[in-house]
């Protein structure tokens, strides 16, 4: 019975679902402030990211060290979905939660929990800065988390760090094609600006976020070209066997295509069942696309490393 509901209101929603966001003009983006302690000791000169797993990736640079979709479960857990549909994850993580770092402040698409699990939930400190999506942070303000800063589509926020500066401006996302949107949660891609000129940043990345291609994304190299690095949210995940709601292979090339970004990595793959493109597929893609050298390919675990750009 649950089945036939959830493909019920699916129908539905596909079949009878008319966008009125078209006729609404666009409000002005919003810009958000964030003031972090200083740090106890000098920055390294390099920046690193390393895979966790999922989408979970740990970003440290310029003093900075940022925590996104933190997922944390191990292989045999489950996931909630939304409307009875569950997933199980296939993988660990390279970390467990224990084992982080002192975390600065956490960069979360959405709130789903292969993004935000239950174990996250409970344990992760409730005082740490989460940047999400306005929804996502009204949830998580009732979950007990004091500090969270919701972002519409380009709204930013500006961070420091003693002498260090990072702004996170939300990117486009969105979950599902037209019409599904409303079964499924508000999802935002982020670009990184490290460094006080974000006309000019020392370092800008991408993340996508749990995103299908859409015309949105055409805006991202228009307002933040040049950038850096690409963290890719692959998997071609597919609820119910049937409607995709992340990028597969195929995707994951055309998002580089449009964004262009100097090195790209993807990650969200392989973990949980409902993902049902996997990595081979991307880098079928990317092969066939001659795009090899600007890949980075992380197991669980491993890091890239980065310097400052060049610009």
């Amino acid at each position: 019975m649950v089945l036939v509901r959830v493909v019920w209101m699916m129908v539905m929603f596909l079949s009878g679902c008319v966008m009125a966001s078209a006729q609404t003009k666009a409000p002005e983006s919003a810009t958000l402030a964030l003031r972090l302690p200083p740090a106890g000791a000098p920055a390294a000169a390099n920046g690193t990211v390393q895979f966790i797993g999922t989408a979970t990736v740990l970003i440290r640079y310029q003093g900075f060290t940022i925590l996104t979709d933190p997922n944390f479960l191990h292989k045999g857990d489950h996931v909630h979905l939304g409307y009875g549909i569950t997933s199980e994850r296939l993988t660990n993580p390279a970390l467990n939660l224990e084992q982080l770092p002192p975390i600065d402040l956490v960069v979360l698409s959405h709130l789903h929990e292969d993004h935000f699990d239950r174990l996250v939930q409970e344990k992760l400190d409730k005082n740490i800065p989460i940047i999400t999506t306005k929804s996502a942070a009204n949830k998580l303000k009732d979950m007990g988390f004091q500090r969270t800063f919701g972002l519409a589509t380009w709204d930013r926020i500006d961070i420091e760090k003693g002498e260090a500066r990072l702004r996170i401006t939300a990117a486009p996302g969105r979950h599902g094609k037209a019409g599904m949107q409303a079964l499924l949660p508000s999802v935002m891609g982020s670009v990184l600006d490290f460094g006080p000129n974000t006309a000019a940043p020392a370092y800008r990345m991408y993340v996508s976020g749990d995103t299908l291609i859409y015309d949105d994304l055409k805006a991202i190299p228009q307002r933040f070209p040049g950038v850096d690095l690409a963290l890719l949210h692959l998997g071609g995940t597919r609820i119910l066997g049937v409607f995709k709601v992340t990028m597969d292979g195929k995707d994951g090339v055309t998002l580089m295509q449009i964004v262009q970004p100097k090195k790209a990595i993807p990650i969200h793959y392989d973990d949980y069942d409902v993902f049902k493109s996997p990595l081979s597929d991307f880098a079928r893609e990317v092969k066939a696309a001659g795009l090899d050298q600007q890949v980075v390919y992380l197991a669980h675990g491993d890091t890239y490393t980065f310097g400052p750009a060049e610009h």
